[in-house]
């Protein structure tokens, strides 16, 4: 069976994919969930990637390529780097962005403001995350909003401040690796636009998305079906 690298998107931490984790292990495969290094703000896809490849090697042996690269949000920066400096079976874009080899991802976005569609700026009277994360109201809305309360909260409590080196860097890699990839689209996503993900997946990835309903968070609104999705690959 393949091994899945879950990867956490910003703010988050491999925490996030704990109700998808044992969905898959049900099915028979292995699953690595690190936390990425966002305690070190010069730290961008390369070390991410990195980070990754680390927790994959450490599972599997260096040489194996059954293994299936999952990014969420913002981790979608490093699939591809992974994929470039690892054998992995598929990368797999998970409601996330989509780099641009040998380019900086702020000079891409801004020929594509459809792309990051997510407000994190605090309204009035709203708290700040304990971690220095996004705060509470602009997660619920812009992460959360189709989870239940508690869900929501207990997952806002754990986010933490991240760096902006990943969006101000030239992208690590300078060719596009040459592994399947699919999208996976969240149809009522609030922070990764939807039509952005449509047109990324048509141009780029010259394939067309997997579409689920809900919002930017399927790790806990809809854990079971994206855990069957994965497993499907």
């Amino acid at each position: 069976m393949s091994l899945f690298a879950l990867v956490h998107g910003g703010a988050h931490g491999g925490w996030c994919w704990e109700m998808v984790v044992p969905e898959l292990e049900r099915r028979g495969h292995r699953v690595v969930a690190p936390d990425l290094p966002f305690e070190e703000p010069d730290a961008g896809a390369a070390e991410w990637a990195r980070t990754v490849i680390s927790a994959v090697d450490e599972a599997v042996s260096s040489d194996d390529a059954d293994v299936v690269v999952v990014g969420h949000s913002l981790a979608g920066l490093a699939v591809p780097v992974v994929a470039s400096w690892r054998p992995v079976r598929r990368m797999v874009f998970l409601a996330a962005q989509v780099p641009v080899p040998g380019q900086r991802y702020v000079d891409y976005l801004a020929t594509q403001p459809d792309a990051v569609i997510f407000d994190g700026t605090p309204r009035p009277d709203d708290e700040l995350a304990p971690g220095g994360g996004v705060s509470w109201l602009a997660a619920r809305e812009g992460f959360y909003q189709d989870l239940d309360e508690p869900v929501a909260r207990r997952a806002w409590e754990r986010l933490r401040a991240q760096g902006m080196s990943v969006f101000t860097e030239v992208c690590p890699i300078e060719v596009w690796p040459d592994i399947p990839s699919t999208y996976i689209l969240m149809r009522d996503d609030r922070a990764v636009g939807p039509s952005w993900s449509r047109r990324v997946t048509e141009e780029r990835l010259h394939s067309v998305p997997i579409e689920l309903d809900g919002g930017h968070s399927p790790f806990y609104s809809r854990p079971v079906e994206l855990a069957e999705v994965l497993a499907n690959l």
